[in-house]
């Protein structure tokens, strides 16, 4: 019962993140969810002229009558003063690199992917973001950081990137559906 509602409130956390960031779209950014890799996944990417931007959702229980918050020093990350169990700045970093490496074999073209790890429903302690490799955030504060970051795509490269990125994903899914 527990890795059950583990995987609902997950799933619940991807799909408030995801609502959050289709708000993007009307500013010209493209916004893919839950891209398959062979033993992992990618929640979600986005991109459009302030970059290309790998984002991981943490969904985790809010604990009972405490302060849900989430502080991240540039190089540790702690849940209410806890070390997560995992290591989610090292899954961040190699999602964004897996992204990058799947743009550059396609396009040709080597694009920086910045990681992201959003917790829905905590608190992040607000920190110098921009001063580190890797964004955590809380969902909502997402596309506020993005849309403040400078033009750092073409618009011919943000239709390149998503173009190969969308032709990854459309070869994936068939992949999958015949080893079914």
């Amino acid at each position: 019962m527990k890795k059950v509602r583990r995987v609902k409130l997950g799933r619940a956390g991807e799909k408030a993140v995801g609502q959050e960031l289709e708000k993007l779209r009307e500013r010209g950014y493209r916004v893919f969810h839950d891209i398959l890799a062979d033993k992992f996944n990618v929640d979600h990417v986005i991109i459009g002229p302030g970059g290309i931007f790998a984002v991981e959702t943490k969904t985790r229980s809010v604990p009972r009558g405490k302060r849900a918050e989430v502080r991240f020093d540039g190089q540790k990350l702690t849940c209410n003063d806890k070390t997560m169990d995992r290591d989610p700045i090292k899954q961040a970093k190699a999602q964004a690199v897996w992204i990058h490496d799947i743009l550059e074999e396609s396009t040709g073209r080597s694009y920086f992917v910045k990681p992201v790890l959003v917790f829905p429903g905590w608190w992040v302690a607000p920190t110098e973001n921009n001063l580190y490799d890797l964004w955590v955030l809380n969902p909502k504060a997402l596309p506020i950081f993005i849309e403040k970051e400078p033009k750092k795509l073409s618009d011919e490269d943000i239709k390149l990137a998503a173009y190969h990125l969308s032709r990854y994903i459309r070869a994936s899914e068939r992949y999958a559906r015949i080893r079914l």
